[in-house]
């Protein structure tokens, strides 16, 4: 049943942020990319950085390779998105530390949606707990994040070990799905007050969240917002991107 053919209650900016302090969270965790800011940052700090030459060429070919295979669907979400940390094997971490500074800067902070800033911003005045959880890399997610008041600590993003300063292939963690939920739990929250999530990736930590709030929710999360009777916020920012693709 498409989500046109059922009524899906549209929150106002205003609608949202009253719904948000009448739950009264103690924990809030956010999605990142379509739901702080508009876009992909992870595959673009990976577009970007290998045109930056961060990663050798032969590097740059096999990621091209291994992307391609994901849009065609023989490589996993999963997959692709620990093979965008683990191609940066063998550089040192604080490279690309500086590397995700300069990237957001320059490419993401333009993109931030103005009225959930002002929802965190509040949240964070207020004491809440804020979390940050994305499949995107997590040099990215922590520069992006840390003027929202979210602290790496409480960042849980794409990851590999760092040993001796040195960037490994080993993965730590890639939370998308079924693994964002499985991430939060990992770390003692089982079930956080407010999640705020944009796509069917989000789909599991909002079933956990006792007030979930999709924010510029895709096509396919609308549709299980239809089912579930969950209202959704779409930022004004977001009025003039393109219609994000079904499956995200």
């Amino acid at each position: 049943m498409s989500s046109t053919q059922l009524e899906i209650t549209r929150w106002s900016a205003q609608e949202l942020a009253r719904l948000v302090s009448d739950s009264a969270p103690h924990i809030a965790v956010f999605d990142c990319d379509g739901t702080l800011w508009s876009g992909d940052s992870g595959y673009g700090f990976m577009v970007w950085s290998l045109e930056q030459g961060i990663v050798s060429r032969s590097t740059s070919d096999w990621m091209d390779t291994r992307y391609r295979a994901y849009l065609a669907g023989t490589v996993s979400e999963s997959q692709i998105c620990g093979e965008m940390v683990q191609i940066y094997s063998g550089l040192r971490e604080q490279e690309l530390r500086s590397a995700a500074t300069r990237y957001f800067e320059e490419h993401v902070r333009a993109h931030i949606f103005s009225e959930i800033a002002e929802l965190v911003s509040t949240l964070h005045a207020a004491n809440v707990e804020l979390w940050a959880v994305s499949s995107t890399n997590k040099w990215v997610v922590s520069e992006g994040v840390r003027n929202f008041g979210i602290p790496e600590q409480r960042v849980l993003a794409a990851e590999v070990k760092v040993v001796d300063g040195i960037i490994t292939s080993d993965l730590v963690d890639v939370p998308t799905g079924p693994a964002k939920a499985d991430a939060l739990r990992r770390v003692g929250i089982p079930h956080p007050d407010a999640v705020f999530g944009n796509s069917l990736h989000d789909l599991a930590m909002l079933e956990i969240a006792a007030h979930p709030f999709p924010v510029n929710p895709s096509p396919a999360l609308l549709e299980e917002c239809a089912k579930r009777g969950w209202g959704y916020f779409r930022p004004r920012e977001a009025a003039d991107l393109p219609a994000p693709i079904a499956g995200e």
